[in-house]
C-alpha cells in the first residue's frame, strides 16, 4: 500500500472517540471528508501517517494539516496534548486489530 502512493508511508485518519480509522486515500482530507459523511465528528478526527516498515511508536506519525485546530487548542500538524495524543495513539491501535 505504501509503495503505491508515497513510498514509505500511508496516509489514515483516527476517529478517537468510534475506534475507527480511514487509510489509503491521496490526502488526509478525503480520508476526513470520508469518516465525516459517515458519522465521525470533526472533533474526533486526527491525521497520521503511518510508515509500515517501523516498530511500534515510530511506525505514527502525527502530521496532518487537518489537526491544525486553534478551537480546540492545537495549533500545529501534530498532536499538542499528551493525553489526546495517547487517545489518538490508543485509537490507532484499536482500529488496526479491528480491522484484521
Amino acid at each position: 500500500m505504501a509503495r503505491d502512493r508515497f513510498g514509505d508511508l500511508v496516509k489514515a485518519v483516527v476517529d478517537v472517540t468510534r475506534g475507527i480509522m480511514a487509510v489509503d486515500g491521496e490526502l488526509h482530507a478525503d480520508e476526513e471528508a470520508l469518516l465525516l459523511s459517515r458519522g465521525s465528528r470533526q472533533a474526533d478526527l486526527w491525521g497520521v501517517n503511518i510508515y509500515p516498515e517501523f516498530d511500534d511508536k515510530d511506525r505514527i506519525e502525527f502530521d496532518s494539516i487537518i489537526n491544525i485546530r486553534p478551537s480546540q487548542g492545537n495549533r500545529s500538524r501534530g498532536v499538542d496534548d499528551s493525553d489526546l495524543w495517547r487517545k489518538c495513539f490508543y485509537a490507532f491501535g484499536y482500529a488496526a486489530r479491528s480491522s484484521k
